[in-house]
């Protein structure tokens, strides 16, 4: 087996620490003897390289960098993103990422930037004199089936820690939230929910960066792309994640959230 992970636009689109994940995914192959290439997809990249990734990852950008991706994020190469998401292919999208696979974002100024519509969502800008949502973020996944695949794994839905930096304001439609605020702005700091989840794809605002703090996410994502490849099921090697779990308790004691202290 091995792992084709494509990287959405790392030059332009990797703010906040977001190549975290990417290496959070390499290493967690790695330690269990799972061949991983990772794949840049940039402007000057052959449609090819879209149509053969095994896992998707897209980082965070801010609104010039964001319109730059869009303009060559049209025709084929959106045609293959679509259709590796919509046949089962997994990703993790963070803050910048979901808004360009929504139907639009509206920047603070500007005109708006239009989306690949692959999630039912739209994201807008209040204006240069909002409150931006900054801060540590805690939430629950609750959306389905990724909820109870992790239950099954772990016992009970485990809570995500990350860190949120966004002006934007996302508003769900026909999609399912990736989880509901325990502690934080999430989508737009009105509706308790936070991020968004189709498929097999993972939507959120959460840096972090969100696989480091969570890695029960990382190997939820590989377990899938795996499946989704080779047509059969996967059980992956369980590996020593006592550090990052003592890291989570140190924060879930921070923030005052104690009795979430031994969640995964």
């Amino acid at each position: 087996m091995e792992l084709r992970i494509g990287w959405l636009y790392p030059t332009l689109m990797s703010t906040y620490g977001d190549r975290g994940n990417v290496i959070t995914l390499q290493r967690r192959c790695q330690w269990r003897n799972i061949p991983v290439k990772i794949i840049p997809l940039e402007q000057q990249t052959e449609i090819d390289a879209f149509n053969e990734v095994d896992l998707i990852v897209g980082g965070g950008a801010q609104d010039r960098q964001q319109e730059i991706v869009m303009r060559d994020l049209k025709g084929a190469k959106a045609d293959a993103i679509s259709t590796r998401i919509e046949t089962g292919v997994p990703g993790v999208f963070t803050c910048g990422s979901p808004q360009l696979l929504g139907h639009y974002y509206e920047p603070a100024l500007g005109h708006r930037i239009e989306g690949l519509g692959i999630l039912d969502l739209v994201s807008k800008h209040p204006g240069p004199d909002a409150k931006r949502c900054i801060g540590n973020v805690v939430f629950e996944i609750t959306a389905s089936p990724l909820a109870s695949d992790l239950k099954t794994r772990f016992g009970e839905s485990p809570v995500v820690i990350g860190f949120e930096n966004h002006g934007g304001r996302t508003y769900l439609g026909q999609v399912s939230p990736l989880g509901k605020v325990i502690q934080g702005y999430g989508n737009n700091g009105e509706d308790g929910y936070e991020g968004a989840f189709y498929r097999h794809a993972i939507a959120t605002y959460s840096h972090g960066p969100l696989l480091p703090k969570n890695p029960f996410i990382a190997d939820w994502l590989i377990q899938k792309a795996l499946e989704v490849k080779y047509q059969t099921s996967i059980n992956l090697t369980k590996l020593n994640d006592s550090l990052a779990n003592q890291a989570r308790q140190a924060m879930f004691k921070r923030l005052d959230l104690t009795s979430m202290a031994n969640n995964p």
